[in-house]
């Protein structure tokens, strides 16, 4: 498993959800501490489901040209997905 590439990944998308979620909410007139809970919430919720399903396509062996984790012409079980 590439651990550490999906670290980095999960640290980089939940920093960039954080701040857009955060800023949708200020920028809608919300209050900054709901905006920011809000922000800390979904982000987390987003970038843990994306990961979850980056970990399922990884040990089922689905091809991902996204995630670029699996090689497209591999042992043959590989999916396109």
């Amino acid at each position: 498993m590439p651990i550490k590439k999906w670290i980095r990944q999960y640290a980089i998308m939940l920093t960039v959800l954080f701040v857009a979620f955060t800023f949708v909410q200020y920028s809608k007139g919300r209050e900054v501490e709901h905006s920011i809970q809000f922000g800390i919430l979904w982000a987390f919720l987003a970038t843990t489901m994306f990961l979850g399903t980056r970990i399922y396509y990884y040990r089922k062996k689905i091809y991902c040209a996204v995630c670029n984790d699996l090689s497209e012409s591999g042992n043959g079980n590989d999916k396109k997905a």
